[in-house]
């Protein structure tokens, strides 16, 4: 069984840095992608950042040049470099994983809050 646990989210004023981890504790399985993805109160989740198993990446616009997502595919572990952060970050961050078997099944972790301050 699929358990991402992530780590790393916390407070900082703007235009401080955190880097976001996200890892399998459970079985380990092959992936077709790994991603973030952020909420804030009363909307619907976004996309953040997404890497495939290959390496190819695609950013929200909002956040491109200031994160980079990285992945250890044989870990299971997805991590999220966050620079420059501004008070618009400011959400509970979700880790995703999307399974080659069963295909393009959706994992989630439970989420990791981010509060930039201004």
């Amino acid at each position: 069984q699929v358990q991402l646990v992530e780590s790393g989210g916390g407070l900082v004023q703007a235009g401080e840095s955190l880097r976001l981890s996200c890892a399998n504790s459970g079985v380990t399985i092959r992936i077709r992608a790994m991603g973030w993805y952020r909420q804030t109160p009363g909307k619907q989740r976004e996309l953040v950042a997404t890497i495939s198993s290959a390496g190819t990446t695609e950013y929200e616009d909002s956040v491109k040049g200031r994160f980079t997502i990285s992945v250890d595919n044989a870990k299971n572990t997805v991590f999220l470099q966050m620079d420059g952060l501004k008070p618009e970050d400011t959400a509970v961050y979700y880790c995703n994983l999307r399974s080659v078997w069963p295909p393009d099944r959706m994992y989630w972790g439970q989420g990791t809050q981010v509060t930039v301050s201004s």
